[in-house]
């Protein structure tokens, strides 16, 4: 390896949190911002990432001589040597040090004079704990150009949330992470997806555009879904009308129990309706608050006899659904019907109906957002995985633009975080309340990322790591379109994704 600089003394360091380097040979091997270098120390192979790189010559230090000598009509590079003093110093931040028995956290300093190198991949891979035989590759190392294969268990099994401003590349970066998840072998262990696509962003995943694995996906319509009344308690009623009191739940449990016996296990909400206004037991009272509640549920046209879709049947290994809510309005609606699916895939899991699940859940503030004020008839279902789906292998992956008004009590359970641009001031602090790993200074670089490329903090990863996502294999969105070209597709007619 040839060595990028010297580790030099400054009236701030060497120390355990930063150390500055002369870059000897820039024209040779080039230090960028955002670079890994490594060196030796006390501790063993420390990695740092470049966080400042400045340029200096002591020839330019008094700009009043520059002038005045410039202003005579000659160069200050005509009489001295300049450009053999130019300097490029670097700043760094250590982020770990990697011992024979792996990651550990650094305790002393390097020394002045120690010479840096750029990270070599096997070393990088062992830092950051990349899964080279089974990872999910999700994109690259910028400057390293080093596969991110991350560990599926390690990333999924404690929940994720992908974090970004609008138009940042979210649903991009989602779409790769179910690539990598579906392209999986059998002896690699392969899981069951769902995505709750709430604009329809997702339906170009089941058509093939020169993607192999378009046939494990299918695309589920909303206006398709129907609840299968038969499966429900009166609790499970009562979620989607939560102003019920205790005693018309405990009288809709009772008048469930007879219309089970009655109808042997087939009927629908407005069979529990006629019965219901058959019945004399009841209080009038409760009686008509329970009516009430009942018919503006059937309203909704979502309680049936049967189950649309069964999903014991579409939940199997290698495979994906895609839930698009894009033709649904009512909020109330897309939040009964995630409610509804949620609670049931979980009851499936942990009763081992079903594989081990991932749910992506686009606009997930929407579902389960922080205000109190806020009903979201999904918030008690997402919270109850968050903090129980890890046991049963039932992960979630949140996918918000706004995290501050995503719930704290969900937010808080997924243990990485994979952020792209974010700019707004008050979802900042809430991502570096969210996750202990991220400084003021990564919050920076987090507001400065181009599209495509993100920060991983948390489980997924033994350090914080920014990479490059890759190119999906999927055919494009229609949301992926520029103006121009939605303009004209209008214009020709034409309704129809771009292929």
């Amino acid at each position: 390896m040839q060595p990028v600089g010297t580790v030099i003394c400054t009236d701030r360091g060497p120390t355990t949190s930063e150390f500055t380097f002369v870059v000897t040979s820039p024209e040779i091997v080039p230090v960028r911002r955002g670079q890994l270098v490594q060196l030796k120390t006390e501790d063993g192979l420390m990695l740092a990432v470049v966080q400042e790189v400045m340029m200096t010559n002591r020839f330019y230090y008094h700009a009043e001589a520059v002038k005045e000598l410039e202003r005579s009509g000659r160069m200050l590079s005509s009489i001295f040597p300049c450009d053999r003093w130019d300097m490029l110093i670097a700043t760094a931040k250590p982020i770990g040090v990697l011992r024979e028995e792996g990651f550990d956290k650094i305790t002393f300093p390097p020394s002045p004079g120690e010479k840096v190198y750029l990270a070599e991949r096997n070393v990088l891979s062992r830092f950051f704990g990349f899964d080279e035989e089974n990872g999910l590759e999700i994109g690259f190392m910028r400057y390293h150009d080093v596969p991110v294969k991350l560990n599926m268990t390690r990333l999924l099994q404690k929940h994720l949330a992908i974090l970004a401003m609008s138009g940042s590349g979210k649903s991009y970066l989602a779409t790769v992470l179910l690539e990598e998840v579906l392209a999986r072998e059998k002896s690699e262990g392969r899981i069951f997806t769902l995505v709750v696509d709430v604009h329809g962003e997702y339906t170009a995943l089941s058509q093939y555009g020169g993607w192999e694995l378009a046939y494990t996906v299918s695309v589920i319509k909303g206006s398709y879904v129907q609840f299968a009344t038969p499966i429900l308690t009166e609790r499970q009623l009562a979620m989607f009308q939560p102003d019920m009191s205790p005693v018309q739940v405990r009288e809709l449990g009772r008048l469930l129990s007879e219309v089970r016996k009655a109808r042997e296990d087939s009927y629908s909400l407005s069979d529990v309706i006629s019965f219901l206004e058959g019945d004399e037991k009841v209080n009038p009272r409760t009686k008509e608050a329970l009516l009430g509640w009942l018919y503006e549920l059937d309203e909704t046209q979502l309680f049936g006899v049967d189950e649309n879709p069964h999903l014991p049947d579409v939940a199997k290994p290698g495979r994906a659904v895609v839930l698009d809510l894009s033709d649904i309005l009512s909020l109330r609606k897309k939040q009964m019907i995630v409610a509804y699916i949620l609670q049931r895939l979980f009851d499936l899991r942990r009763r081992s109906l079903i594989p081990p699940s991932l749910v992506i859940l686009e606009e997930a503030h929407q579902f389960c957002p922080e205000a109190k004020q806020e009903l979201a008839l999904s918030k008690s279902v997402i919270e109850a995985i968050a903090r129980e789906g890890r046991k049963f292998h039932f992960s979630l992956c949140l996918i918000s633009q706004r995290p501050v008004r995503l719930a704290t009590s969900v937010l808080s359970q997924a243990n990485t975080h994979i952020i792209l641009r974010v700019t707004n001031p008050n979802d900042l602090k809430a991502i570096e309340l969210s996750s202990e790993m991220i400084t003021r200074e990564t919050l920076g670089m987090i507001a400065d990322l181009p599209v495509g490329e993100a920060l991983i903090v948390g489980s997924a990863v033994n350090a914080p790591l920014f990479i490059k996502v890759r190119r999906k294999k999927a055919s494009s969105s229609i949301y992926e379109e520029t103006m121009e070209e939605a303009a004209k597709r209008f214009e020709a007619g034409s309704t129809h994704q771009p292929a």
